[in-house]
C-alpha cells in the first residue's frame, strides 16, 4: 500500500527532466475534466455484497457491528489479480450491481508489474503485454456503464528504477528489471490503461498523484504528464494514506495548476512551489507562500487559470480524521508510520458533492477495517511492537483497527440504531418462509419504518405478512403497515415472507431502516 519515501525540498528554480517517453504530449491541453460520471447528484455505490460486510459473517458482538456499520458507507472495489478473463467477470459483476442500483461503483486497478516495489502488496502482472491484456480486459467488464476508476495506488509513487526531477535514483531497484528500461516500461503500461479506460464513454480516470506527506508538486506534476494525465479526468490522492483533508485540498489544487501551467506554456514543473518551498511542510500556516507563489505564475506566464478544464482530483478519506500518526521519538529505526497506525479514524463520508471546482469526490478507496500489512517498525517481528499483536496480512480484516477507525472518527459516525434478526426455515425445493424480527436497538422511538435489503441470489418475495413490500431486482423494501409503525427503544416487532428460489437462499449482509444501517444476526 502507499508509503512516504524521504521527503526532500524542492527548490523552486530546479529545472524539470526531459521527457522521455516515446509519444509522450508535451504541450498537449488537458482533457476536460469536469465529467457526467462524478457530480452532485451521483449516488455511489455500497456494494451488498463488500469484502466488509463478507469479514462481517465471521465476527461476533462488537466486531461484527463495526464491520457493518463500515460496509454500509461506499467504499472502492479492488481488483488485483486474475486472468483477463477472470477480471472482466469480476468487474462485470460489480458494475452491473451498481448499475441496477442506479449507483456509480468506485473501482481500484491495481496489477501493475512490480507494484509496491514488491513489497508488503506484492504481486501484479508479470510484464507489459500481461499488464496491457488484463487492463483490456478490465475496461470490458465495465462497457458503456458508469464507473469511476482508481489507476494503479503506488502505480507513479514508486516507479522501478526512476530518476526524479531532482535527478535521484528511485529506491525502488530490483535486479531482475533493466534499469535502461524499467522505468519507460511503467508509463507505457499507465499511457496504455488511461487509453483503453477513457475509451469508454461513462468512466472518470484517476492516475496516483501520491499525496502531501510524500512527493513535491513538480515531481508529481512531471509524473502525472508522462502518464497520460492531460486525457485522463485527474489524479487521486492520500490511497491508504492519513493526511489531513485540508492539506491536500492545497497539494491537490497545486498539483493541477502545475499541471496546467506546464502544458500550457513555457512554464516547467520544476519550478513550481509545493509543500517543500517556499512552504514549510511542517507549518501549515506557511502553505499560503506556495499559494501566492502560484498566482505570480500565473501573472508571468498570462495563463488563466480554468477549473473545468484543468485536471482534477479526488481524496481518499477513509482513515484521515485524526491525520498521520507520529511515532515515539527515537523508539524504532523504521517506524512505518503508513502500516496500521494506531489511533486514527475515519474521514469525510464518501461523496461526490465537494463544493469545490477541482475536487471531484471525497472516497474511500482504502476499505476501512482492511489492514496495510504485518508492521514490524524495524523489528524482527512477527509482533508489530507498537499494537504487541500480529497484525492481519495486507487486505484482510483487522477488528481492532476497524474500532478505533470508528471511535475516533472525524466527523463523528453513529452507531446502529436498529438490530435484524433475519431467519430462513424451510430452505428447499425452490421455495423457503423467512421470519424478520426488527428491534430498536436505539434511545429514540421509531415512528414508521421501511425496511430494505438485497438478496444475493434470485430469490423472491411471494407473500409478506405485516408488512407491504415491493421488489425491485434483488432489492427488497418492505414498509410498515398501520398496527406496527412504532417501535420503542428496546422493543421489536415481527413480519414474514414466502418466497421462491432456484438455489438455497443465504442471509443478507445488509439492512437498512429507514436509510440508516443495521446490525443483523
Amino acid at each position: 500500500m502507499t508509503r512516504p519515501s524521504t521527503t526532500r525540498r524542492v527548490a523552486a528554480a530546479l529545472a524539470a527532466i526531459p521527457l522521455s517517453l516515446t509519444g509522450a504530449l508535451a504541450l498537449a491541453s488537458p482533457a476536460a475534466a469536469a465529467n457526467d460520471v462524478l457530480g452532485p447528484d451521483t449516488q455511489l455505490f455500497v456494494n451488498p455484497q463488500s469484502t466488509t460486510l463478507q469479514a462481517a459473517t465471521e465476527l461476533e458482538g462488537q466486531a461484527r457491528a463495526d464491520a457493518q456499520l463500515l460496509g454500509s458507507f461506499p467504499s472502492a472495489d479492488w481488483f488485483t489479480k486474475g486472468t483477463p478473463a477472470e477480471v472482466q467477470a469480476a468487474v462485470d459483476e460489480v458494475v452491473s450491481a451498481a448499475s441496477a442500483l442506479g449507483q456509480t461503483p468506485v473501482l481500484v486497478a491495481y496489477n501493475l508489474p512490480y507494484r509496491d516495489c514488491a513489497q508488503y502488496s506484492a504481486g501484479g502482472a508479470a510484464d507489459t503485454a500481461e499488464y496491457t491484456a488484463w487492463i483490456d480486459a478490465f475496461a470490458a467488464g465495465i462497457g458503456d456503464r458508469e464507473a469511476a476508476i482508481i489507476l494503479e495506488p503506488d502505480g507513479l509513487g514508486i516507479i522501478p528504477w526512476y530518476t526524479d526531477i531532482n535527478g535521484n535514483a528511485e529506491w525502488c531497484q530490483p535486479e531482475e528489471l533493466d534499469p535502461a528500461a524499467a522505468a519507460d516500461d511503467r508509463f507505457v503500461q499507465l499511457n496504455h490503461a488511461v487509453d483503453a479506460l477513457t475509451a469508454l464513454p461513462n468512466t472518470a480516470v484517476y492516475l496516483d498523484g501520491t499525496h502531501s506527506g510524500w512527493l513535491g508538486v513538480g515531481d508529481a506534476s512531471t509524473r502525472l504528464i508522462r502518464a497520460g494525465v492531460e486525457r485522463a479526468d485527474g489524479f487521486f490522492l492520500n490511497a491508504s494514506n492519513y493526511v489531513e483533508t485540508e492539506r491536500l485540498q492545497k497539494y491537490g489544487t497545486w498539483v493541477s495548476d502545475c499541471i496546467h501551467l506546464s502544458v500550457e506554456t513555457w512554464w516547467e514543473p520544476g519550478w513550481c512551489g509545493s509543500q517543500y518551498y517556499p512552504a514549510n511542510p511542517d507549518d501549515f500556516s506557511t502553505w499560503e507562500l506556495t499559494d501566492a507563489a502560484y498566482d505570480d505564475a500565473y501573472a508571468q506566464t498570462g495563463l488563466e487559470r480554468d477549473p473545468a478544464n484543468q485536471a482534477h482530483f479526488v481524496i481518499d478519506t477513509s482513515r484521515n480524521g485524526q491525520g498521520p500518526w507520529t511515532a515515539p521519538a527515537g523508539k524504532y529505526t523504521d517506524p512505518e508510520v503508513w502500516c496500521n497506525p494506531p489511533d486514527r479514524g475515519l474521514g469525510l463520508r464518501p461523496t461526490a458533492d465537494t463544493g469545490e471546482e477541482l475536487i471531484d469526490a471525497y472516497l474511500w478507496i482504502k476499505v476501512p477495517g482492511e489492514s496495510d500489512g504485518q508492521c514490524y517498525r524495524g523489528t524482527e517481528g512477527p509482533l508489530d511492537p507498537e499494537r504487541g499483536m500480529i497484525d492481519p496480512p495486507a487486505g484482510q480484516w483487522f477488528p481492532e483497527q476497524a474500532r478505533e477507525l470508528i471511535e475516533l472518527a472525524n466527523p463523528p459516525v453513529q452507531a446502529q440504531q436498529c438490530h435484524i434478526d433475519y431467519r430462513v426455515h424451510g430452505n428447499g425445493n425452490g421455495g423457503f418462509t423467512t421470519k424478520i424480527a426488527i428491534r430498536n436497538i436505539g434511545t429514540a422511538p421509531i415512528d414508521g419504518w421501511q425496511l430494505r435489503w438485497t438478496f444475493a441470489g434470485d430469490e423472491t418475495i411471494e407473500r409478506l405478512q405485516n408488512g407491504d413490500f415491493t421488489q425491485s431486482g434483488q432489492v427488497a423494501t418492505v414498509d410498515n403497515v398501520h398496527h406496527n409503525g412504532d417501535i420503542r427503544p428496546g422493543k421489536k416487532i415481527t413480519l414474514g415472507f414466502t418466497g421462491a428460489t432456484t438455489a438455497p437462499t443465504s442471509e443478507p449482509l445488509l439492512f437498512t431502516l429507514n436509510g440508516a444501517p443495521c446490525t443483523s444476526s
